[in-house]
């Protein structure tokens, strides 16, 4: 049987179908893989003619290769921490400085401040968009003891995210091995690293509790916040149409919405997790936090400053968000 021309016309057209990547673990509940899950259901439920197929755990692309692929257009979406691309913009390391975001409300009021425009245009002149914000909180965990006060950390092997933290931690007298966060357990396994700091969610979707004798939560006086947008190539983008793109940014928010409250919800779990797995959990005093911006403001403010044009500027906007 064949069918004629009139029904050949009348049959709908395939839906285009966009890549979305990271690097963290698939179906395992981890927010950051949750967040890129609901745009692709909020996108498919809009009915206007797109698909995202997912791809966790670095199967797609490495970590950090996923900037590259989004401005060329290889890539459409990714979860992506932003200071993995601060080779290339070392301004993006603003957006893992020790201490500049305190805690999760502080974070949201940061989204629309003018330190995060300056940060935004960046990334949009780079050829990517941002669909979703998404800050995630984290902290400290140790084979050796409670990390609270700067001395606490002396002479420990540590993995710390971003230059930033890793310049304020050696000022502390730490040494330091770098290494993406999906490599820490095993660093810490082979007695590569004594410690660690990374978010609240990778602690727990990499199992971290199984290594470790005392986590520092973040609390109500984080040290550590990490801006881990969903970001979208601008050449992907662009060739949308407008309905197409309306539902993106819509799905965006969706995830955005989820992903606040999520957060808060994922240092929860973070300390229920560590505590059934017997590992001791302390919080840091606003006392404690505040000795170690001393450190950061002689390391990671002062070479940010000196390094990065506008560095002293974005420095001084994000800590003029109260």
């Amino acid at each position: 049987m064949t069918l004629g021309a009139g029904a050949l016309t009348a049959m709908p057209a395939a839906a285009e179908t966009l890549k979305a990547s990271h690097q963290w673990p698939g179906g395992k509940g981890d927010v950051r893989d949750e967040m890129v899950q609901i745009i692709a259901t909020e996108v498919g439920k809009a009915d206007v003619g797109l698909d995202i197929k997912v791809y966790p755990g670095q199967s797609l692309y490495k970590a950090k290769e996923q900037w590259g692929a989004m401005t060329k257009g290889q890539l459409d979406i990714s979860a992506f921490p932003l200071s993995y691309a601060a080779g290339r913009h070392p301004e993006f390391d603003a957006t893992l400085m020790p201490g500049l975001v305190k805690n999760h409300d502080h974070a949201k009021r940061l989204n629309t401040s003018p330190f995060m425009d300056d940060i935004k245009k960046i990334i949009n002149d780079a050829g990517v968009v941002v669909l979703a914000d998404a800050w995630l909180a984290g902290g400290f965990a140790s084979k050796k003891n409670c990390i609270l006060e700067p001395a606490s950390i002396e002479g420990q092997v540590t993995r710390a995210a971003g230059k930033a933290f890793e310049q304020m931690l050696v000022g502390a007298g730490a040494s330091i091995a770098s290494m993406p966060s999906s490599e820490v357990y095993n660093g810490m396994q082979t007695g590569v690293l004594d410690a660690a700091n990374t978010s609240s969610g990778s602690f727990v979707s990499y199992r971290l509790y199984e290594q470790v004798k005392c986590l520092t939560a973040p609390g109500d006086n984080a040290l550590w916040f990490m801006y881990e947008p969903i970001l979208m190539s601008k050449k992907s983008f662009d060739k949308l149409t407008k309905e197409q793109q309306d539902a993106l940014m819509a799905a965006g928010k969706v995830a955005e919405d989820y992903f606040f409250d999520a957060a808060k919800g994922l240092d929860d779990k973070l300390v229920e997790v560590y505590k059934d797995a017997g590992v001791e959990v302390v919080t840091m005093s606003a006392e404690q936090a505040e000795a170690w911006r001393a450190i950061a403001n002689e390391t990671s403010y002062k070479s940010f400053s000196e390094n990065v044009k506008g560095g002293d500027v974005l420095i001084k906007k994000a800590l003029a968000v109260e």
